[in-house]
């Protein structure tokens, strides 16, 4: 049986942290966010949905969250695993793609691959999952409405829903901390305040995401500066390097670059230009 029709999040002019061009949703390229079934929350994030009919090509550029998401539909469909640098979509035309958004600890139980193995990777939905993936793949693509798409998502991963555990709980919260909290900026404070040595925090990381805490904390910040950059709220690099616990400016323009794939000035102006 299908799961309950899901409720709506939050819309994507609600929170912007990660997408690259803010500006870029309207009515030829949608963006929309669902919640999941509640006895799904413990290990999935969000569902999302984008719908696009474009008269021209167009890049969407975001910067991932420390997570897996799985993918559905007409473009880059399978288990794509957390991405280091950005994620580029080229669109054309007309399609469509769902995705389910996991928590940073939600998706190791589902698969008995390494997680730092997913990391920078994408698998096909039916390599992963076999046979019950090629019949989630071909269902969802059978059926038009976003809500229905979901319902049967979620009756793919109600059957698989992990048992609650009590490391994956805390590796998410975790995360959850070092996002909120911009006073965090090194993995000892992260440690200090989640009461683990910084070891154990880093084998936790190492086993339930594929990264350090050290890289998701520096994942963070970059994504809070690209959100600040586009928002046009920064007087002076140096102060918001500051601001985010980065060493100096020089270390900060390194990180970003990296991560963005520009400096934070040029990222400033393409935003702008975008923007007009």
């Amino acid at each position: 049986m299908l799961g309950a029709t899901p409720n709506v999040l939050y819309k994507c002019d609600m929170r912007t942290n990660g997408i690259l061009d803010p500006g870029i949703f309207g009515p030829e390229l949608q963006l929309e966010r669902y919640a999941p079934a509640p006895e799904l929350a413990h290990f999935v994030d969000r569902f999302w949905t984008v719908r696009w009919n474009l008269a021209e090509p167009r890049d969407s550029a975001v910067l991932p969250y420390p997570c897996v998401n799985m993918v559905i539909g007409s473009h880059r469909p399978g288990v794509h695993g957390t991405t280091r640098s950005r994620f580029v979509a080229k669109l054309v035309g007309s399609g469509w793609v769902l995705g389910a958004k996991f928590r940073p600890a939600g998706f190791r139980t589902l698969s008995d691959r390494p997680m730092r193995a997913l990391v920078d990777c994408a698998v096909p939905i039916e390599t992963m999952f076999g046979v019950a993936g090629s019949e989630l793949v071909r269902d969802v693509r059978a059926l038009t409405a976003p809500r229905a798409q979901i319902a049967r998502l979620e009756e793919f991963l109600r059957e698989r829903a992990p048992a609650r555990d009590a490391d994956s709980d805390q590796v998410n919260a975790i995360a959850e901390l070092a996002e909120s909290d911009r006073e965090l900026g090194r993995v000892a404070q992260l440690a200090a305040r989640a009461g683990l040595t910084v070891r154990t925090l880093e084998r936790l990381f190492k086993r339930h995401v594929g990264l350090s805490p050290k890289w998701m904390l520096q994942r963070f910040r970059v994504q809070d500066a690209a959100a600040r950059v586009a928002a046009g709220d920064v007087r002076a690099w140096s102060g918001l390097a500051h601001d985010l616990g980065f060493f100096d400016q020089a270390h900060f323009i390194r990180v970003f670059k990296l991560q963005v794939g520009s400096t934070p000035r040029r990222y400033a102006a393409a935003v702008t230009s975008s923007q007009r």
